[in-house]
């Protein structure tokens, strides 16, 4: 069987920050000059330092320009001061996460007088919204889902906030390390190899699931928590959209290729990857987002899983290397990405961008020097309208160089 590289990127990217009173950051877009954001506060800079282009980027030409945002927010004829429809929708969609931001960092243990600059943060952020409605290009231009997430996450660090969902983090991945052997067993004893992907498969949606960025789903989860097992068995059914599962199929004789999305979804589909051979570069969030998993939390996470020996449940990890994106953002552009993530990306067969923040509202229209996929779920109304499906529909595009 030939030996495959393959490189994952799940929920990761960091930007090197800095802010002071009346200064600015500058955020790089591939689809213009630069953001001027006017911050107000000193914040914390990245331990990524600087940023390139992702190798294995199809490179740039007439027919293959690279945008990190896949849904176009205006175009040339709409006038610059007026915000477009889908902008305003955005907009109101980063309207309704307030309170569910503003709840998790209320009761964030580890920044003194935290009810109170909770508070500060919904009055602050939304007060940027209400601009952006006014004027789209008051704090950058263009306006993207990049910006909306980056003024977010500035406004959180200036007041001390570093990682609101680290409570929610730490309970979510001690119930999924302790279901991880019996979701591994369960797949295991797959004998037929096409169910057995497609098991695994259905793994990630299901771990995809547990977004803490969806109002929808953020709501569920406080009320009612999720079950992982539950979730696998009401997944809507294939077929899938863009669904190339089969063609993925036909090549699985030939090559082997964040949290409870990470530990029963992203994990176990590493792990059969490893045991047929593979060699597989997990890349993970530099600074925390929402609740996607860190570089630091998927060491730790690693080593709890693995036994004296580094194995993963009878399989060698010595092939498996985890890696720093330098993210910040529940989405990616993949012109800024760390040293680390381009020096392991030279011999890739396989680049896969899992989540609908990395692989669908960023991304999804990349095009790579070797195979990719993108999987995710569609849980968002803007995006399911974009793509003409229905919510909690699961999308896989697989490209095949």
């Amino acid at each position: 069987m030939e030996k495959v590289k393959a490189f994952t990127i799940s929920p990761i990217q960091t930007h090197r920050v800095k802010s002071l009173s009346q200064n600015t950051f500058t955020h790089q877009s591939p689809q213009s000059n630069h953001h001027s954001i006017t911050l107000e506060e000193e914040a914390t800079e990245s331990s990524t330092s600087k940023f390139v282009r992702f190798p294995l980027l199809v490179d740039d030409t007439d027919t293959t320009n690279y945008k990190a945002c896949t849904i176009p927010w205006r175009f040339p004829s709409d006038e610059a001061t007026v915000p477009t429809p889908t902008e305003l929708s955005w907009i109101d969609h980063l309207f309704s996460c307030i309170p569910s931001y503003k709840m998790r960092a209320e009761s964030d243990t580890s920044v003194p007088d935290a009810a109170n600059k909770a508070e500060i943060f919904a009055q602050r952020y939304a007060k940027i919204l209400e601009n952006l409605k006014k004027d789209p290009a008051s704090h950058g231009n263009p306006l993207d889902i990049l910006l909306l997430c980056r003024l977010r996450e500035q406004t959180l660090k200036e007041l001390g906030f570093r990682d609101i969902f680290k409570k929610v983090k730490d309970e979510e991945n001690t119930k999924a390390i302790s279901l991880f052997e019996n979701v591994v067993r369960l797949n295991d004893a797959i004998e037929d190899e096409g169910k057995r992907l497609e098991n695994l498969v259905r793994g990630i949606f299901a771990g995809n699931i547990f977004d803490l960025g969806s109002p929808q789903l953020a709501e569920a989860f406080s009320r009612d928590g999720m079950s992982f097992s539950a979730t696998c068995e009401t997944l809507l059914p294939r077929p899938w959209i863009i669904d190339d599962l089969d063609t993925l199929k036909m090549r699985w004789s030939n090559k082997s290729w964040k949290k409870a999305n990470i530990i029963l979804g992203i994990l176990p589909f590493a792990r059969e990857l490893l045991r047929r051979g593979s060699q597989v570069v997990l890349a993970a969030n530099d600074l925390p987002s929402i609740n996607d998993v860190t570089y630091s939390e998927l060491i730790e996470i690693i080593s709890k899983l693995k036994d004296e020996e580094g194995c993963l449940l009878g399989v060698s990890t010595s092939n498996l290397l985890i890696a720093n994106s330098g993210n910040d953002l529940p989405v990616i552009d993949l012109t800024r990405v760390s040293q680390e993530i381009a020096s392991h990306a030279s011999d890739v067969d396989l680049v896969i961008l899992e989540g609908m923040g990395r692989g669908i509202a960023t991304n999804l229209y990349a095009q790579f020097k070797c195979d990719s996929m993108k999987i995710a779920m569609v849980k968002l109304p803007e995006v399911a309208e974009f793509l003409g499906s229905r919510m909690y529909d699961c999308l896989i595009k697989y490209n095949e160089v």
